[in-house]
């Protein structure tokens, strides 16, 4: 197997800091489908694919990393560099997920999940070990369309990110940490679109990054993670959720409160929308997997019908 260093799209192959390692899953893993809830949006800074390759900055608690994950027969390989290189490799299996029990998972009787399955075979949740990393887009994706929260993800990375190290695309760059976040002044937030209460959470988070991250040793989500998250004024069970998917690869936090999630569960499973409350009630015989079976019906390509009311885009920036 070869593990030459991938290129970047200039062409550039840098060696310096650069680690490796292939990760051996002993069955099916679907890269791009596994890696695909990191993304916010086509022009996240944070994360490109590129010739096949996925290619990630990551904020580890070893500093940044650039991130090269591709798959290689029946292994994936993982390059990285920066000085969380070897933070990033050292969990690069979980990120690709490993630790992802589907024991007890049957959807045999339900024909269109049953379906979704077969054609996913190899999609996992991943597991990314960092909980401020992907709380703080969580809450800027609060009450607002996808298309504004990724633009202010975009604008506050590239004004106070860092740039990906070794041979990232050009443009990558890696989130700031929680004091970076922590000195982001008040007309940086409102230029990004922002508005004083959703900046406010993100400022209470990274106060607490340390308590947020021993949240991790409690495993893959649960009670004890919604609870300790949700004790952030400003931060709800939806938001609570989108976190512990990603950092915790809880394979059982549906985001309850999403504009879109309710109804495209509801017309998937039974041909009709349905609020948070149905939505709860068709996912429970799948109660350990909820989240697990709304990932299967967003990767099943599977479309709600389009119409439904547009949320309505709020600009607090000329305020």
């Amino acid at each position: 197997m070869s593990l030459a260093p991938p290129v970047s799209a200039s062409g550039r192959v840098d060696d310096a800091s650069r680690v490796d390692t292939v990760y051996r899953p002993g069955g099916a893993v679907d890269v791009a489908s596994t890696l695909r809830p990191l993304q916010r949006g086509s022009g996240d800074p944070a994360y490109q694919v590129v010739g096949g390759v996925v290619w990630l900055a990551l904020r580890t608690p070893q500093g940044p990393a650039s991130v090269a994950v591709r798959r290689t027969g029946d292994a994936v390989a993982v390059s990285a560099w920066g000085d969380g290189a070897s933070w990033a490799v050292a969990h690069a299996p979980e990120l690709l997920g490993r630790g992802d029990d589907q024991d007890g998972f049957d959807v045999s009787g339900h024909a269109f999940l049953a379906a979704a399955r077969h054609r996913q075979p190899g999609l996992r949740l991943l597991r990314t070990n960092t909980v401020v990393a992907m709380l703080v887009p969580a809450i800027m994706e609060q009450k607002v369309t996808s298309r504004q929260a990724w633009g202010a993800w975009r604008y506050l990375l590239r004004r106070h990110g860092t740039p990906a190290p070794g041979p990232a695309p050009a443009g990558m760059m890696v989130p700031p940490d929680a004091a970076t976040w922590a000195r982001i002044p008040s007309w940086e937030w409102h230029r990004a679109g922002l508005e004083p209460g959703r900046s406010a959470t993100v400022m209470r988070a990274v106060k607490l990054a340390p308590a947020l991250e021993r949240t991790l040793a409690h495993g893959r989500g649960g009670d004890a993670v919604s609870a300790a998250l949700q004790s952030i004024p400003g931060v709800g069970r939806w938001t609570a959720a989108e976190t512990a998917q990603r950092s915790h690869g809880d394979p059982d936090s549906p985001s309850v409160g999403d504009f879109h999630v309710p109804a495209l569960v509801g017309w998937a499973l039974t041909g009709a929308p349905v609020d948070d409350d149905g939505m709860l009630e068709l996912l429970e015989p799948w109660r350990g997997h909820r989240e697990r079976v709304v990932r299967l019906i967003g990767g099943s390509g599977f479309r709600k019908p389009a119409f439904g009311p547009r949320l309505t885009i709020q600009d607090h920036r000329g305020h």
